[in-house]
């Protein structure tokens, strides 16, 4: 597959990099944004995939939340893929709406039309990006998740689905029980259709119910955060591990809010949570 290469600059000793490619999943052009550590150009190491919010791309966590200086320091590669397929050939939403569409892909598989075109999120991370990123750049096949907002939807689900695949997984508010809550009803409806029976494979409290993994999992929600109460709604995800003994650590973080200050308050933490299972000594 050819990568073409968009951008190269040097941080904290690595090299954050953006690439386009052409997806076989979204089938569609792709971007996504790789930050190798200095650590890449002796020896392969182990990757994070960060999958963002709303409205975002993969530019939003290289730009915002300074995570490659700790990257740097621990050896760990960073990718963000972007958060939807985009082109003028790709279907969005008729009124031009934040969230959903093009920029909301909410990673997850599209069932229905136009959407089940383009909207192959859910194969896109799982499998066809890391395959590409492990057969072109220096890292090994360990890898964690983490995101923030539907993003954090995201990296919770997919975790939970692939407990077998990913070493931890971790999420700044997440949206935690979309089934319930106007972003996932909406996203859902739209992709999936009207059978919720099909919504309970994207909502990460219904799958906490029933995953078979136990993959460590931390998660930092902010205390003031707007969208607390009606959309990212973390005590069911609470309550799901609590059924089950599932390893979840919550944190409610008091003061901060939705920002990409309050991640970049708290990515070190992050950061070090999944180098303990990415990087044994």
């Amino acid at each position: 597959m050819t990568l073409e290469n968009i951008s190269n600059t040097k941080v904290f000793g690595g090299w954050l990099k953006q690439f386009n490619h052409q997806s076989t999943s979204t089938q569609c052009k792709m971007r996504f944004a790789v930050y190798l550590p200095p650590q890449a150009e002796v020896h392969k190491v182990p990757v994070l995939y960060w999958l963002s919010g709303l409205t975002c791309t993969d530019e939003n966590v290289m730009q915002k939340s300074g995570i490659q200086r700790v990257a740097a320091e621990l050896g760990i590669a960073i990718v963000a893929p972007d958060t939807s397929p985009r082109g003028d050939n790709v279907a969005d939403d008729e009124h031009g709406a934040y969230d959903f569409g093009i920029g909301a892909g909410f990673y997850l598989n599209a069932t229905q039309a136009p959407f089940d075109n383009h909207y192959k999120m859910y194969d896109y991370v799982v499998d066809e990006l890391p395959a590409l990123i492990e057969a072109n750049f220096p890292v090994t096949s360990q890898k964690s998740i983490s995101g923030h907002s539907m993003g954090g939807h995201g990296a919770i689900t997919i975790g939970l689905k692939n407990p077998q695949a990913y070493q931890s997984i971790s999420a700044f508010s997440p949206i935690c029980n979309p089934m319930n809550c106007p972003w996932g009803q909406k996203a859902f409806v739209g992709y999936l259709g009207d059978n919720q029976q099909d919504w309970l494979e994207y909502d990460s409290s219904e799958l906490m119910k029933v995953t078979q993994g136990n993959t460590p999992m931390l998660v930092d929600q902010g205390s003031e955060d707007n969208f607390l109460a009606e959309q990212l709604k973390p005590q069911s995800l609470i309550d799901a591990a609590q059924s089950r003994q599932y390893p979840l650590t919550l944190r409610m973080q008091q003061g901060y809010d939705h920002s990409y200050f309050f991640i970049s308050s708290f990515i070190e933490e992050h950061l070090k949570f999944h180098a303990k299972y990415l990087i044994k000594s």
